[in-house]
């Protein structure tokens, strides 16, 4: 039987994903506790608006902005997002785990680094966009790689009056451009209408706990 570590994950999952130079590869991060049809819609928009080769599915071991007291382990999340997959476009995988990165400012830093020549974009759904100026050193990331905002419910409207919508308003190009997003010089961004879905991770688990 394999070694188990970093919170119970097999060595595999701990992997950074193989890529090769000039590939557009989108970096979605998250805890996904759990993961559900919300966060593989994003995904899915993502791959397909963005033109992407290739989709991270980064299971982080902790949020430093949310409670750790509710997270499930880490190999049970990377189990759970594994089985919601079958695009194999879509690489789930905790390599922050291995590294010890904390903070996204410093994921997006390593994966440029060990990855020269890869056309990076960063995916978040748009009920981030909110608190995205809360996050360490969040100017660095937006001046470090290309952003897709994708549309998330209740939250269609955080792009007009987030801190880094604002902050960054003379750097956001049009949702029609968003096929060209990964070859742009940052800081570029973009937010992406589509289809919704109004499922949470917070829900599930407070669903699960009534039972």
């Amino acid at each position: 039987m394999a070694e188990h570590v970093a919170g119970g994950a097999r060595p595999a999952w701990l992997a950074m994903p193989h890529v090769e130079p000039g590939m557009a590869v989108g970096l979605f991060g998250g805890s996904f506790n759990p993961p559900h049809e919300g966060h593989l819609l994003v995904a899915e928009i993502a791959l397909r608006r963005l033109r992407l080769q290739q989709l991270w599915w980064m299971v982080t071991p902790g949020n430093p902005l949310k409670s750790g007291r509710v997270l499930a382990p880490l190999a049970d999340r990377i189990g759970a997002s594994r089985r919601l997959n079958t695009d194999p476009r879509v690489k789930v995988t905790a390599f922050e785990a291995a590294f010890k990165v904390r903070y996204t400012a410093d994921t997006v830093a390593l994966a440029k680094a060990r990855n020269p020549g890869v056309r990076f974009v960063w995916i978040m759904g748009a009920d981030n966009l909110r608190d995205f100026h809360r996050w360490q050193r969040w100017r660095e990331i937006a001046l470090s790689m290309p952003i897709a905002v994708i549309d998330r419910p209740g939250a269609t409207l955080s792009f007009l009056s987030s801190k880094m919508a604002k902050t960054f308003d003379h750097a956001r190009i049009d949702e029609t451009y968003a096929p060209a997003l990964s070859r742009m010089k940052p800081p570029a961004w973009t937010f992406i209408h589509g289809p919704r879905s109004s499922l949470s991770s917070t829900a599930i688990r407070a669903a699960g706990q009534a039972r």
